[in-house]
């Protein structure tokens, strides 16, 4: 499908909205500063995206021809408007918006909101002055999110105010990376290893992972900065022996200080890795949070995403991190995946509540590139089945005494639409918050690890792990160790003219 831009370079955003009605169609895009179409007409559909300028405002134009059936909508902006070239590119998208879905008769729930964090968006409006009234209306009127997205997003922005709040000065998280899996799941995109692949090197890698972690220690200590969580995720964390967890949880104890620690999760995710002794390990370690994963408790839907534990396995394990003691446990399910139904996963949502968990993620299934599900026609799945499924999940969850406390969105969701943690009882995922509202930094440990350095809404610095595992162990002086010596230097620039890492970017 060909787009012409003609008077403008919109192309990402322009791009992501098209990409909302047509997900896996490609798109070639030509930009003209005259109005002269210099590509030929394409079968499967015509965009042209238009300003023109005078010396007082922005005459704005979408004409679309697809299947043969044709769209178009005009608008303006005043060249007075505090930020112009922006709000030219969001008229824009709005016109677009409002075409494609004349043409295709869909209308995605979030609007044109394309990014990732609808929540820090709700929670910027609001720190500009906005009422929450106000924010509906901008959202509502001007993005097209429905008055359902509209109000989850509201609410899981008020539900996370208390975490926020009490965000400490001079905080970091700590992120450790456990890249492996007992085997890969069909709609997994998370560089990770299985464990029979790579049982060789696990010890070796535990080992470098130590001496990674006494390096990041040192750079929180000779800061001054304070612990605030820590984060053992992956692939599957309990997919490593007992004895390795302990190991690497013992080098954090005995490297960090804790006493400030408000929250330490561990990921159990696979049931089929759960043991009373490993969960023993976390607990003994200070761990005071887990997950159990089990995704679905439809057996067919296990088999056909290439999960190897079974329903009963889920309940085994869910059982022992009961009675180990652990102040939440959290339990996640995916909405869309293959061969499972809105019947299905009301069923599975419905168990899991009775199991009454601190913490429920629901997510819609996003298939990545890399997925094996990206290249198999098995894995087809409605768009309206999970729509269907997310729905029930915000019904049920809510009428079961349950608040969204994080929302956050990817590329390729299903029905374009969200993951989202349900808390009950206050047990808010601390981290969860504060990576996903970018307002604490956090230091990363491990292959695939991203340590980001929060030091004001405008002013995140990014540094990457090697991806994996062997080119962790490969590169570990210079892309490893080597990283958190430009991490120190980072946070040494960034704090230097404030004073206080993380403060610019808390929600006042």
């Amino acid at each position: 499908m060909n787009v012409t831009l003609i008077g403008n370079s919109f192309k990402y955003e322009t791009e992501a909205v098209l990409k909302l009605f047509y997900p896996v169609i490609s798109f070639c895009f030509y930009e003209s500063s005259d109005g002269f179409k210099a590509q030929p007409a394409a079968e499967d559909g015509n965009i042209v995206i238009k300003r023109r300028e005078d010396s007082d405002a922005a005459f704005l134009e979408v004409n679309a021809d697809i299947s043969g059936k044709s769209a178009r909508r005009e608008g303006s902006v005043n060249k007075s408007e505090p930020d112009y070239e922006h709000s030219c590119e969001l008229a824009l998208c709005r016109l677009l918006f409002e075409c494609m879905r004349e043409l295709t008769g869909i209308s995605p729930e979030w609007g044109i909101l394309t990014g990732v964090r609808p929540v820090k968006l709700v929670a910027r409006l609001k720190n500009s002055g906005m009422s929450e009234e106000e924010i509906s209306e901008y959202l509502g009127k001007r993005c097209f999110v429905t008055e359902k997205k509209v109000r989850l997003a509201c609410e899981t922005a008020k539900n996370q105010a208390e975490a926020i709040k009490g965000l400490p000065k001079n905080s970091v998280s700590l992120y450790v990376s456990i890249p492996f899996c007992p085997s890969r799941c069909a709609y997994c995109s998370f560089v990770s290893q299985t464990v029979e692949s790579f049982h060789r090197l696990i010890p070796e890698y535990a080992d470098m992972l130590c001496k990674e972690l006494e390096r990041t220690a040192g750079l929180i200590n000779g800061l001054g900065l304070r612990l605030d969580t820590v984060y053992f995720g992956g692939g599957t964390p309990t997919s490593l022996d007992a004895g390795l967890l302990d190991k690497l949880m013992k080098k954090i104890s005995e490297c960090f200080d804790l006493s400030h620690l408000r929250e330490y999760t561990v990921e159990a995710g696979r049931p089929d890795t759960v043991t009373a002794e490993k969960l023993r390990v976390i607990r003994d370690n200070g761990g005071d949070r887990v997950s159990v994963n089990p995704q679905t408790l439809n057996r067919a839907v296990l088999e056909a995403i290439g999960r190897k534990h079974t329903v009963e396995q889920f309940f085994e394990a869910y059982d022992i991190a009961r009675r180990t003691g652990f102040k939440a446990i959290n339990v996640d399910l995916i909405a869309g995946l293959p061969s499972d139904t809105p019947k299905s996963f009301s069923d599975t949502l419905e168990r899991i509540i009775s199991l009454d968990p601190e913490n429920i993620t629901v997510h819609a299934l996003s298939i990545k590139r890399s997925a094996d599900m990206m290249h198999s026609r098995e894995y087809e799945v409605s768009a309206e089945a999970v729509s269907e499924m997310i729905r029930f999940s915000c019904d049920a969850l809510s009428e079961s005494g349950y608040k969204p406390y994080y929302l956050y969105r990817q590329k390729n969701q299903l029905g374009n639409h969200e993951n989202v943690g349900w808390e009950k009882g206050g047990a808010v995922g601390i981290y969860n918050v504060n990576m996903m509202e970018e307002i604490q930094t956090v230091l990363a440990c491990g292959a695939g690890g991203s340590t980001k350095i929060v030091a004001g809404q405008n002013n995140i610095r990014r540094l990457y792990n090697p991806k994996y595992p062997l080119e962790y162990l490969r590169n570990f002086s210079d892309k490893v160790i080597g990283r958190k010596d430009d991490a120190e230097r980072m946070i040494r620039e960034m704090i230097g003219p404030c004073g206080e890492l993380g403060a610019g970017a808390r929600h006042e």
